[in-house]
């Protein structure tokens, strides 16, 4: 498991780059913690630099959309999802299992 950082320095409606061989995205929507690839599909650009709008997150560069929970494109102009990861909170951190889909990912 990845340490991403304690619940407490990840406010709701907030996200956070987890740097690595492939970035990864952490967002905290409502205390629900997701995490997808950090990476747009459309174009390079960082997703936790995008908005969160319920459990979508939308990129800064050209607006793609894609759903935390599945990591399914839910607005264009990407057409390919974005990997999900299970995420773990225990005893007050956040961690990201990387490579291990989300419940309930495509």
């Amino acid at each position: 498991m990845i340490p991403v950082c304690p619940t407490t320095a990840l406010p709701p409606g907030e996200a956070i780059r987890v740097d690595g061989e492939e970035p990864i995205a952490v967002f905290n929507v409502d205390g629900d913690f997701y995490a997808i690839d950090d990476t747009c599909t459309h174009q390079d650009a960082s997703l936790a630099d995008g908005w969160i709008d319920g459990c979508a997150v939308e990129c800064p560069l050209h607006a793609s959309c894609f759903d935390l929970r599945t990591g399914k494109v839910s607005g264009p102009p990407a057409k390919t999802p974005v990997r999900t990861h299970r995420v773990v909170v225990q005893d007050g951190m956040v961690y990201v299992e990387a490579g291990i889909a989300a419940d309930g990912a495509a």
